[in-house]
């Protein structure tokens, strides 16, 4: 844990010291396994109550910035339609601030996504615009070079482990659980299925929408299909 601060800190300083030669931002730096949509890294200066915020309800399950990211190679600002409804508890987090947002994106061989999202007022969308499309190539670089002095620094093979899905995510109930509703089941189906109570699978219901930071079950399902973290039951 204290290498992993300790690296955090050299990567933010790294950013911090190098977007300010190019304005002034609020930005994050992200890096997040693909395999099990854990967070690996990050250095930001957000306010510390939004990164709290972020952290205590998964929002990088429910982040319609990094649903959009995985599918994408370019950069998107986020007044573009993206690929998630506003049942997010995302939206919660920007709902005050009504920051504008254009994210930069990396997909390393290490199976990470990689994004650098840069935060202004909306007041100043069109000078942001202009300045980012003058500056994209030196953006996507500053990007690709930080990030690959961070894989110098650290190894990422423990948090890129598939089977950390079971044992960090999900209980394997929880899966057992998903996956039966994934495929249509009943909470009464899966009940007699597992040989378990409906109240029973309700509760891991809850547990598994509580997870991954969303509002309902029918939500989790479908987050949990399209980010790959239903797995068959054996």
């Amino acid at each position: 844990m204290e290498k992993e601060l300790y690296i955090n800190g050299l990567i933010k300083e790294n950013f911090k010291y190098k977007l300010s030669e190019l304005g002034s931002f609020t930005w994050a730096y992200v890096v997040i396994s693909k395999n099990n949509m854990s967070i690996s890294a990050y250095a930001t200066n957000y306010p510390d109550e939004w990164v709290k915020y972020y952290h205590d309800n998964n929002l990088q399950f429910t982040d319609p910035v990094v649903i959009t990211a995985l599918n994408r190679l370019t950069p998107f600002s986020w007044h573009e339609k993206i690929h998630l409804d506003n049942e997010s508890l995302f939206f919660r987090i920007f709902e005050k601030p009504k920051l504008y947002g254009y994210t930069f994106v990396l997909h390393d061989y290490k199976n990470n996504l990689v994004t650098l999202s840069l935060l202004t007022d909306p007041g100043k969308r069109k000078e942001t615009e202009r300045f980012i499309n003058l500056n994209k190539g030196r953006l996507d670089l500053l990007l690709a070079s930080v990030h690959e002095e961070y894989l110098a620094l650290t190894s990422l093979s423990e948090k890129n482990n598939p089977s950390l899905i079971d044992e960090n995510l999900f209980t394997r109930r929880e899966n057992e659980i998903l996956y039966w509703a994934s495929v249509g089941k009943t909470y009464s189906e899966t009940g007699t299925i597992l040989g378990i109570k409906t109240t029973t699978v309700k509760f891991h219901m809850a547990n598994i929408v509580k997870k991954l930071g969303v509002v309902n079950a029918r939500h989790a399902v479908r987050l949990g299909i399209e980010l790959h973290l239903v797995k068959p039951v054996s």
